[in-house]
């Protein structure tokens, strides 16, 4: 058996979060690490879903890195393909591609208290690493629905975020269940292909206007000459997007105009009064996530789509069948029922100091983590896009980039003090997670009369943050050591704090 590779720093995934975190680590010096990527290339959730129409929600603008702007966003909500050839441009210019290690899945990591050392078995070689990173990300393994006779289904089926390109579906019969943010985009791009479409409907979404336009080639000329003008663009989105935190975390009934809107948007759309009452939500605007489209509601007025709100029972070789016995014959069933978002899969092959998983550990308490990063019984691993970060009006790469300053200050300050490790207190984590669950109390998400994928089985939003983006990357602005318990590599080593000593381990 080989010897393990050491390597400082090892990072798992490369969308948004791990590539951010391997140019930041970069630009502080730190080039010892390595990127771990499943896939073939960069890009995490907008290299794999690929499905027809997908494009982001948040304006292109804000939804790029602050430190790599890009002047040529053909929309001002740009689609998938956008964004993929985005991060890979990015990738390329940054000079750490280099440290990308593709096509391998990360198989086991296990804490080695003995070396102070992350042991990572991966498909390819296994790293002895000081820090792990984790950047899998909460939308990066689909969600399928447990329905009886889904696995005899003898069509054609597949998940949203596995598209596959080589069914073709002029003229079929197809199915789409789930009525998400994938599905309204993917509804009106197949509907006018499709023989006949059956929408299948739990609840009903809010959604309203999209208001998107295409950049012309002065103003896409403009953004890269016009000093300054860039800037100016992403700072008005930005605070523009702040300005909805209130009505999620505070008095839901400031978003009555988005309501109206988003009514007016079904009006607009669909003129069948039962249609219209079918896709009209019964629960508190913003409960779940706002959706955006101007062509979801006249695709399900189309002639050839029916919508379905009757439960599905089950599914037959050939078809669908729903509560009331109704058996709807299709060729294709599309599964757009989300991802596995409060039970992240990354966390099964993660071992800690104690020798339990995260995952065992989070299926007793729920998710949980110290400022979406850190958590107890883990040292020297910290989480982007952990517990808590999701938002629901802004850019997570806003979140991604706060997260990924604090990580690095982390590595600084481990380096700097002479820490081989670092593990964030269990008292710090509980009561950081305990006021987020206070705060939650009079979200939206818990009052608006809705049950969402941001809550856990335990009645707990692990899943969104509920304060400003800006409070939280205040909150992780800077590594704070204080909060953590922390093994001196050496004494010769830079001095901590009184702080630092008296919560070194001994």
């Amino acid at each position: 058996m080989s010897s393990p590779v050491d390597v400082d720093t090892l990072i798992i995934g490369s969308g948004f979060a791990g590539l951010c975190a391997a140019i930041k680590l970069q630009e502080a010096g730190e080039r010892d690490f390595v990127v771990i990527e499943k896939g073939s290339t960069v890009g995490g959730t907008w290299r794999d879903n690929t499905y027809p129409g997908a494009a982001c929600d948040v304006p292109s603008q804000l939804y790029s890195f602050s430190f790599a702007p890009n002047p040529d966003w053909s929309m001002s909500f740009s689609p998938q393909p956008e964004i993929l050839a985005y991060l890979e441009r990015v990738a390329r210019d940054s000079g750490t591609l280099d440290r990308f290690v593709f096509d391998t899945t990360v198989e086991n990591a296990r804490w080695d208290g003995g070396q102070d050392r992350w042991l990572v078995s991966t498909s390819g070689a296994t790293y002895a690493a000081r820090v792990v990173i984790s950047g899998a990300g909460g939308l990066s393994a689909p969600k399928l629905p447990a329905i009886d006779g889904i696995e005899d289904f003898a069509g054609e089926i597949f998940h949203s975020a596995r598209w596959d390109h080589d069914v073709d579906l002029a003229g079929k019969r197809v199915a789409v269940i789930g009525t998400g943010a994938s599905s309204i985009q993917i509804v009106p791009a197949i509907q006018p292909t499709v023989g006949h479409l059956d929408v299948y409907q739990r609840t009903a979404p809010w959604v309203i206007p999209r208001n998107d336009r295409r950049y012309p080639a002065f103003e896409r000329a403009a953004l890269r000459h016009v000093p300054g003008l860039q800037d100016l663009y992403r700072t008005a989105i930005y605070w523009g997007r702040e300005g909805y935190v209130p009505a999620f975390t505070r008095a839901p009934k400031l978003a009555t105009p988005a309501k109206q809107m988003a009514l007016a948007n079904i009006r607009k759309g669909i003129s069948d009064p039962a249609l219209r009452a079918k896709v009209t939500p019964d629960f508190q605007i913003g409960c779940k996530r706002i959706l955006i489209s101007n062509t979801y509601y006249p695709a399900l007025a189309a002639d050839n789509t029916d919508l379905v709100t009757d439960p599905i029972a089950r599914i037959t070789p050939s078809g669908i069948v729903t509560s009331d016995g109704t058996e709807r014959a299709i060729d294709v069933l599309i599964v757009a029922t989300g991802f596995h978002t409060t039970e992240l899969p990354i966390t099964e092959h993660l071992v800690g100091r104690s020798g339990t998983t995260l995952a065992d550990r989070w299926e007793e308490t729920g998710m949980s983590a110290y400022k979406g990063t850190a958590v107890a019984d883990f040292p020297n691993l910290f989480f982007i896009v952990g517990p808590n970060t999701g938002l629901g009006h802004s850019s997570m790469v806003f979140m991604i980039e706060s997260q990924v300053t604090y990580i690095v200050d982390a590595i600084r300050s481990m380096r700097r003090n002479g820490y081989s490790s670092v593990e964030v207190r269990e008292d710090v984590e509980r009561a950081w997670s305990a006021s987020l669950q206070q705060r939650m109390k009079r979200t939206v998400w818990s009052t608006g009369g809705c049950a969402s994928w941001y809550l856990d089985k335990h009645g707990n939003n692990t899943t969104l943050w509920p304060r400003s983006t800006f409070s939280f990357r205040g909150a992780l602005a800077r590594f704070d050591a204080g909060s953590y318990r922390v093994a001196a590599t050496t004494p010769s080593h830079a001095t901590p704090s009184s702080t630092d000593r008296e919560e070194s381990l001994a």
